[in-house]
Parts: C-alpha cells; sequence; structure tokens
C-alpha cells in the first residue's frame, strides 16, 4: 500500500510535507498530466491512477476525465495498454454498480443515477459508441474485454439509444457477433450477455443477429457445454435464444427453415440420466428454459401457419416423443413437469396428427395405462400442486381442440355398452371429479367434459345416455339430471359455476338436451328464483348471470316440445316473475366480471391460486358469440314471426361458433398469404430495380459507343468546305513532324550511299582511263573479257545515275514537306487569330491524302468499337428478356394479390350485409317495444276508467264485487259496452 502511495506521488509531482490532496483535486492533477505529458509511460501511469479511482470517486472521475480517455483512446490507438487502461475506467464510471459492497442503499441508488447521467452524455455524440465498437477489432484481451463490458453498461443505463446506435453502425451488429467465436471463455461469456440486452424487444436487431447464424452458433455453444446439464454458460443462451424467437415470426420461421429444430432433440435426452443423483437446480433452469423456446416456436399466439409446421417438425424429429418420456418418467421436478405437460398441450393444440399419437401414449405401469387417464387422475387429485392440475386441465383442452374423434372417445368410456368396469377410465375418472368433495376437483371435471362437447352436437346427444347410480335402491339418473340436482342442492362457488358451464355448453345447439333440461319440473324455478334474488355479494352475482345465460339458452334452443315451457311461457316467467331488466343486468354481470376478462385473454390457465379459479376459455368464447343470440330471444314477442324466424335461422344451427371461427381462421390464412405476396413482390421489385439499374448501365455504356462511334465518323468524313474556324486546321501536326525526321533519316542512308557510289565511278573511270592508255591485247578472248567488263560498269553507272535521280526526287520530297510544314504552322498562327480562314481549308485538302492511312487505322477501330457495340446490345437484348420475365412473374403475383383482395371484399360484404339484418331487426325489435309502451299505457288509461267507473256505480248503490275472476269479466263486458 505504501508502494501504490509513493508511485501516486510521483505520478501526481507531489511535494513532501504538503497535506493530503483531495479526491477533485487529485483526479484534477491525473488528468492535467495525461493532457500535457509528452512520454506515453507518465500517460499511462496516470491513466491507470485514473482507473483505481474511478470506482471510489465516479463523479469526479466522469465529470473531469471524460473527455481525456476518449482523446487517449484515438490518439494513443497503437498502444494496447493504455487504452485497457481507459477503457476500464470508463467502465467503471458507466456501470450502475457502486464501488464498495458495503454502501448505503442511498448510496447505491446515487451510483445508479450517476451512471445513468454519464451514459447520457457518452452517448451524446455517437461517434463514442462507433469507436467502442472498433476498439472490438482488436484482439488484445485487456482491450476487447473492457470494450464488451463498457457496452454493456451502456445497455444496461441506455438500452434504447444503444439499440439504435448500433443498429445503424453499418458492421456494429457482425463485430458483437464475432465475439461469439473468441476462443477465450469470458470474453464470450460476456458477449451473451451484451446480446441479450442488445436484443431484447427490437425486432429489427433480432433480425440481424439471427441471419449473422446466431441459431447455429448458440445451439454449438449449448453443446459444447454439455446441454442440459451445462452451467450457466448454457441458460445465457438460451436466454438469448428466446429473446430472438419471442414474438418474432420472421425468426421463427428462419428456425424452421434452418432445421434447428432437429438438433433440440439431443437437449431432451434424458435416458442415460441417473436418476438416483437427482436433478441441480441448475440442470432444471437449462430444461425450463429450452421448453420455453420450444413453446415459443408452436404458440397459439402465433401466426397459424408458422404454429403448424413447426408442430409438424415437432413430431416428425422425435422432440413430441421425447416430452412424452419425460412426461411418464419417475423423478422429474414438479415445475418442470408442469412445463412439460403445457409445452406438449401446445405441440397437439389443433394438429391431429399430433392428438393421435399423445393418445397412443401409454404410462409404465402395470398394467399400462393411456397417458390421458394418467394425467387426468393427477387433475382430479386434490392432493396435487395447483399448478399441475391447471396444465393437465390445458393439455385436456389442447388435446379435444378441434379433434372430433378425441372427443367421441372421451364420451364413450361413459357410455353403459362400452364401460369398462375393470380398468379406469378418462369418462369415470371426469365423473369422480365432477361429483367429489373438492370444489376444485369439480370445476376441473366439469370444464374438462365441456370441452369433450364443445362445437360437437353429436356427442351431446350422446352424452344423454349416460346414466349414473346414485345410491342403493334408487334407479339411475341422467348426467344431466345429477348435475342439475347438484345445482339445487346448493355448494360451493367453483363447484355452482363449473356445472353451469357445463351445461350451458350441453344446451347450444342441442334442442334435445334444452329438452330433458325441461323435463325436469324443479330446474326452471331454480333458475328464476337464481336470477331473481337479490344480494351484492360478487360470487352469488356471476352464479345468478350464469342461470340467467341457460335460461336464455332453454329459450333460444328450445323446440316446443315440452308443454309448459315452451318460448313463450318461458318469456312471460322472466317478464311477470323476474323483470326483463333484472335478467339483462344479470346477464351484464358475467362480462363485467375481471376473472372472465381475464379468462379470455389465452387458452392456458394462469392463476395464482384456486380461489382465482372461475371461468374458462373457451366458455368465454362460447359466451361472446350467445350473448346477442340470448338477449334477442329473450326480448322477441310472441308475434314477432320475422325476428323469431331470424333468430331461430341464426341460433338453431348448432355451428355458430364453427362457422365464426372458420372464418376468422380463412380471414387469418389470407392475411398470411397477402403478406407472402407482399414480400415476394418486395423481393420481385428489388430485382427489378437492379435489373433496371443494369439496363441503365448498359444503356449509358451503349451510349457512350455511339458517341465515340459517331465522333469517328466525323474524322474520317470530314468536309473541306467546312465553315467552323476552329476546326479547319488538322491536329496532327505533331505527327507530320515525325513523318519529316523519318524521310530526313532515310536522306541521310541516301546520301551515303550515293557518295560510295561516286567514289567507287571515280575509281572506275581512272581504271577505263588507265586501260584506254594502255596497248590492246591481240588476243580476242583478252577483248571479249574487257568488253564485258566495260559493259557492266556501263550498267552499273546507269544504276547509280537513277539512285542518284531518285535521291534527288527525295530532295524535292523533302523541301516539299518542310514547305507544306511551314504553311500548317502558318495555319495553325493564322487560325488562332483570324476565323474563317480559306488558307487552311486548302491546306486540308493538302493533307487529305496524308490523313488516309490514320483513317485506315481509325477504321480497323471503329470495326472494334462496333463488335464491342454489338455485344453490348446482346447483352441489352438479354436483360430486357429477364426483365419480361420478372414483368410476368409479377404479373402474376399481382393476380393472386387481386384474388385475395377480391376475396376479402366478398367476406367484407357479406360482413356488412349480416350487419344491416342486425340493424333493421334491432329496428324492428325497437318499434316492438314501442308498441309494447303504448299497450301499457292504454291498459294503464283502461285500469283507471274501470276504477272510476267502479266509483260511481258504489255511488249508484251497485254491488261491485272484488274477487279478481269477476273483475276480468266485469272489466271484459265494461270494453264491450264502451265499443258499441
Amino acid at each position: 500500500m505504501e508502494y501504490f502511495k509513493s508511485s501516486l506521488k510521483n505520478v501526481l509531482g507531489a511535494e513532501a510535507g504538503k497535506g493530503q490532496p483531495s479526491g477533485a483535486e487529485t483526479v484534477e492533477r491525473l488528468v492535467e498530466r495525461v493532457q500535457t505529458s509528452t512520454l506515453l509511460e507518465d500517460r499511462r501511469d496516470a491513466v491507470r491512477a485514473l482507473k483505481s479511482l474511478s470506482k471510489k470517486f465516479k463523479l469526479e472521475v466522469g465529470a473531469q476525465a471524460m473527455e481525456t480517455l476518449l482523446n487517449v483512446v484515438v490518439t494513443d490507438r497503437s498502444d494496447t495498454e493504455i487504452i485497457g487502461y481507459a477503457v476500464d475506467t470508463l467502465c467503471n464510471v458507466m456501470s450502475p454498480e457502486s464501488g464498495d459492497d458495503d454502501d448505503a442503499p442511498e448510496q447505491a441508488s446515487d451510483a445508479v443515477q450517476l451512471s445513468d447521467q454519464f451514459s447520457e452524455i457518452f452517448i451524446k455524440r455517437s461517434e463514442n459508441v462507433a469507436l467502442m465498437l472498433d476498439l472490438l477489432d482488436e484482439y488484445d484481451f485487456h482491450v476487447r474485454w473492457p470494450t464488451v463490458k463498457l457496452l454493456t453498461s451502456l445497455l444496461a443505463n441506455r438500452v434504447k439509444d444503444i439499440q439504435e446506435l448500433v443498429l445503424t453502425n453499418p458492421m456494429g451488429v457482425s463485430k458483437l457477433m464475432d465475439l461469439l467465436s473468441d476462443s477465450r471463455e469470458v470474453v464470450r461469456n460476456d458477449a451473451l450477455l451484451l446480446l441479450q440486452r442488445l436484443t431484447k424487444g427490437h425486432a429489427n436487431i433480432q433480425k440481424i443477429v439471427a441471419f449473422e447464424n446466431a441459431f447455429d452458433r448458440l445451439l454449438v455453444i449449448v453443446a459444447e457445454e454439455g446441454n442440459s446439464d451445462g452451467g450457466i454458460v448454457v441458460e445465457d443462451c438460451l436466454l438469448l435464444l428466446l429473446n430472438l424467437l419471442k414474438h418474432n415470426s420472421s425468426n421463427q420461421n428462419f428456425f424452421k427453415e434452418g432445421s434447428f429444430i432437429q438438433r433440440l432433440t439431443t437437449f431432451f435426452d434424458l435416458e442415460s440420466d441417473d436418476h438416483s443423483v437427482g436433478w441441480s437446480a441448475q440442470k432444471v433452469t437449462n430444461i425450463h428454459l429450452m421448453l420455453q423456446v420450444v413453446r415459443t416456436l408452436v404458440s397459439p399466439n402465433n401466426p397459424l401457419q408458422i404454429t403448424a409446421s413447426c408442430q409438424r417438425v415437432m413430431n416428425s424429429c422425435a422432440v413430441l416423443e421425447q416430452l412424452c418420456c419425460i412426461l411418464m418418467a419417475s423423478g422429474v421436478p414438479a415445475d418442470i413437469l408442469t412445463e412439460t405437460i403445457n409445452t406438449v398441450s401446445e405441440i397437439i393444440r389443433g394438429n391431429h396428427a399430433n392428438q393421435e399419437y399423445f393418445a397412443s401414449v401409454m404410462a409404465p405401469s402395470n398394467p399400462p395405462r393411456p397417458a390421458i387417464v394418467v394425467l387426468l387422475m393427477s387433475m382430479v387429485n386434490e392432493k396435487q400442486p395447483f399448478v399441475l392440475r391447471c396444465a393437465v386441465l390445458y393439455c385436456f383442452q389442447s388435446f379435444l381442440y378441434k379433434n372430433e374423434l378425441g372427443q367421441a372417445h372421451i364420451v364413450q368410456t361413459l357410455l353403459p355398452q362400452t364401460a369398462d368396469m375393470t380398468s379406469v377410465t378418462a369418462g369415470q375418472l371426469l365423473c369422480g371429479g365432477m361429483f367429489s368433495p373438492d370444489s376444485l376437483s369439480n370445476w376441473f371435471a366439469a370444464v374438462a367434459l365441456s370441452h369433450a362437447l364443445t362445437e360437437n352436437p353429436t356427442q351431446k346427444e350422446q352424452l344423454l345416455r349416460v346414466q349414473l347410480a346414485t345410491s342403493l335402491g334408487n334407479p339411475p339418473v341422467s348426467l344431466l339430471q345429477q348435475c342439475t340436482n347438484i345445482l339445487s342442492q346448493g355448494g360451493k362457488l367453483q363447484t355452482k359455476l363449473g356445472l353451469l358451464m357445463l351445461v350451458c355448453t350441453w344446451m347450444v345447439g342441442c334442442p334435445i338436451a334444452v329438452t330433458h333440461f325441461l323435463h325436469n319440473p324443479a330446474n326452471v324455478p331454480y333458475l328464476t328464483g337464481q336470477i331473481g334474488a337479490v344480494g351484492d355479494d360478487e360470487d352469488e352475482l356471476l352464479v345468478h348471470g350464469l342461470c340467467a345465460f341457460l335460461m336464455g339458452l332453454g329459450i333460444q334452443y328450445n323446440d316446443d316440445s315440452v308443454a309448459d315451457f315452451t318460448k313463450e311461457r318461458l318469456r312471460q316467467i322472466i317478464s311477470k316473475r323476474i323483470g326483463l331488466e333484472t335478467f339483462m343486468e344479470k346477464l351484464d354481470t358475467i362480462p363485467k366480471c375481471d376473472s372472465y376478462t381475464k379468462a379470455a385473454q389465452k387458452p392456458q390457465l394462469k392463476y395464482r391460486q384456486p380461489s382465482d379459479v372461475l371461468f374458462d376459455y373457451e366458455f368465454t368464447r362460447l359466451f361472446k358469440a350467445q350473448e346477442s343470440i340470448v338477449v334477442r330471444a329473450v326480448q322477441a314477442g310472441p308475434d314477432d314471426s320475422s325476428i323469431n324466424g331470424e333468430v331461430r335461422q341464426q341460433s338453431t344451427s348448432p355451428v355458430d361458433d364453427s362457422v365464426i371461427a372458420r372464418y376468422k381462421d380463412l380471414i387469418r390464412d389470407q392475411d398470411l398469404r397477402i403478406n407472402e405476396v407482399r414480400e415476394q413482390k418486395g423481393e420481385v421489385d428489388s430485382q427489378l430495380s437492379r435489373v433496371s439499374q443494369q439496363v441503365e448501365q448498359l444503356r449509358s455504356q451503349v451510349q457512350q459507343l455511339k458517341d465515340q462511334n459517331a465522333l469517328l465518323k466525323v474524322q474520317k468524313g470530314i468536309q473541306p468546305a467546312s465553315g467552323d474556324s476552329s476546326g479547319g486546321v488538322p491536329p496532327d501536326v505533331s505527327r507530320f513532324e515525325q513523318e519529316l525526321d523519318d524521310l530526313r533519316k532515310i536522306q541521310e542512308s541516301r546520301r551515303q550511299e550515293i557518295a560510295e557510289k561516286n567514289t567507287t565511278i571515280e575509281k572506275l573511270k581512272s581504271d577505263l582511263e588507265s586501260m584506254q592508255n594502255q596497248p590492246l591485247p591481240t588476243d580476242d578472248s583478252k577483248v571479249g573479257e574487257l568488253q564485258g567488263v566495260i559493259d557492266k560498269l556501263h550498267q552499273e553507272v546507269n544504276d547509280l545515275r537513277g539512285k542518284a535521280a531518285e535521291a534527288e526526287n527525295f530532295r524535292s520530297q523533302n523541301e516539299d514537306l518542310k514547305s507544306q510544314l511551314s504553311k500548317l504552322r502558318e495555319n495553325l498562327e493564322s487560325s488562332a487569330s483570324v476565323e474563317g480562314s480559306t488558307d487552311a481549308d486548302k491546306a486540308i485538302l493538302a493533307e487529305k491524302a496524308a490523313l488516309e492511312a490514320k483513317i485506315a487505322e481509325l477504321e480497323g477501330k471503329l470495326s472494334m468499337v462496333a463488335e464491342s457495340a454489338s455485344q453490348g446490345q446482346e447483352e441489352l437484348r438479354r436483360v430486357v428478356e429477364e426483365r419480361s420475365h420478372l414483368q410476368e412473374r409479377l404479373r402474376k403475383s399481382n393476380e393472386d394479390k387481386l384474388e385475395m383482395e377480391s376475396m376479402l371484399q366478398k367476406l367484407e360484404g357479406r360482413k356488412k350485409e349480416l350487419a344491416e339484418e342486425k340493424e333493421v331487426c334491432q329496428q324492428e325489435t325497437d318499434a316492438v317495444k314501442k308498441e309494447q309502451e303504448d299497450l301499457l299505457i292504454l291498459l294503464s288509461d283502461q285500469d283507471t276508467k274501470i276504477a272510476r267507473y267502479r266509483a260511481k256505480l258504489k255511488e249508484l248503490g251497485e254491488k261491485v264485487e272484488d274477487d279478481d275472476d269477476d273483475d276480468d269479466d266485469f272489466e271484459d263486458d265494461l270494453g264491450e259496452d264502451l265499443e258499441d
């Protein structure tokens, strides 16, 4: 410690004997040392000292040293040590954690507030975040690791701002993803935490991270760490996977298309585990998170197409099989078993193949029992955990969802001729749960049985055949009658609500069930008593509301086969004994209940305690669909045949709810197809834009070639009579000078040859003269030889003379070229000052012959350019053909889109027609109400008149009887007299 103090004094330059400086003064001196020191070692020591003070004096270091530290990172980029110290210091300043673990809560909150303020200052300049992202390219551990921690702290303080800054950086996400490949585990693990914060709640970043091969990298890390037996790293990977997949249909589809679901099977392979050892807390967490990943892929909230495709893949790759094995395994913790049941529920929900497989799963018991039976035994057992019982009910609901075969199988286990008395069946468990002393078991069993009847009128009729033996010596009673008997006996709230929901589901769309219900003379008085009861207890009001709903269904689906309780008779009972207004008030209490609203949100039951369980999701859908129908049925008058007929037409169909559901599914499918078509259109548009750019480039190239070709043609076919003063003199004077130099060289060589020939001629002449002075030989042969020599010499002389003439010709040509060159120069000088010179035109005519060779060369280049132009035109033709093909595809996609839009318009038209019909019915109902009110006014006036007439009769001494029947006869007679 003394050594550190002495070194700090050396860095600060403190003198001996002076007082100890404060923290702010120390930081100020260090910052000044960093700014002013020229030696790298001094700056490094000062930054190291700032790092050591940054945790304790966060405010002083952040306020005074932030800009200086950023300048150090920029200027001293080559020194990784000082950069590491600087980034570490910034990380301590931005970290929301306090410097001392023993700090009071107030100091800890102050530290969080300071870090948030410093983070806001830091990100005001987007260059700072870009600088930190650039530092990730440094492989040095002391630079990369602090940079990762600094970015994580910034995300903890300002997540939205940092997400946008990283998204706008061109390679920001890619650099962060490269950290997952770092061989140093501490960097990789902190990068996982960084990516968790970065991807949370930002769909665009999630998509970019997914397309940076994140799924493959994460699953590789999970496998390397030991899958479910791994440590905290596996948990971090799974949390990042959840962030990428939750509420992101694009990533879910990419996960499925990339065959990553098949790689999840090894995670759930628990056969090799030692069950005697037990499950560690980390393993429980890992499996729980992976189950959530699976549920994210098959959630009912996902688009229908993605959910269905993921369900198929999970069945084909044995994920469903492994989860069913976990369900039936021993030693599985309760929370894992609960989450596994929920996961299996969503995998099989609405998928017939998966539902059939689940029905075939057998529990490893003696004798073997179906998994459904084992799960139902847990549901009706009050000793099991509450969340587990809710999960089993959700699994049973999912098994029966859109599964008519499963519904028929459950009902068949209750029928007398098929009930197996030697083994426990699902129907027996449900009946036992409905009539057990535990009210929650009553609710679970009743709701589960109602799912076997949902949108299935056939099974509703079959369930009427079920007979129950209540006690020895008494005849058996039907299941429906036993439910109503228990209701009439009272009981707890959950029991009554569960049985009422079951009976309501049973009666919807099934007139036979309504008839059986009305055959019991005690049922209608019980309902009227409950509806007309007065009380402020919220629980009892829910029972009254369900009783009102049940009585309304009894009117709606009544076929008038029970004479005492026809539709009209039930309406009269409501109006006279209960009151229509009271009836409507009791019916309105159901949708206003908080439990009803919570249950209507999602199929899965999520309750904290058993007392919160009141309503079921499917029943809320049923109530929404039937509430308006029930209201119209109750308000319809006896003579309203049109309304009755319309209501009958709309309500007697047992598939009203299913039709609405099918329309919703159809609209959802069409929305998916429209979105797909829009995505395809976007891709085609992008391809078309790229092709258009290529076409424009080719067009520009072809235009350039055409311009060059036109320029060459103009240079080749230029006319001497052109009036352009600037084009009168050719620009190739240098070329003529080069040709003149070549002629000069040829002239010099010819001169040398002529000189040599002249010397030879002079020598021959001297020899000839000497020979002529000598006497002639007499020998004829010598004379002939000498004559031949003389002739040869004459021929050589003549040749030399011809060459001399040729040399003279070259001289003349040389002189002509010199004169032409001088004329060209004069023309150039005159063309610069005088416009329209005729001498320049004459010079062009004189040089036309000399330019022919150059024009021939240019013609060769022109042919090459023309060939390139033809190739460009061929490429252009190919691009045009490709463009036409793309336009054809676009036209087809537009036609498909138009078809979808026309279908949607038809559905919207149908919806408007139904709305208009509804409005007409409402108007007619209002008219009937008005007529009834007028009738009541007339009746009240008539009562007043009758009372007045009675008084007059009494005054006249007539005897007036008070009997009601006599009053009625008297009123009728009096009315006839008045009419007469």
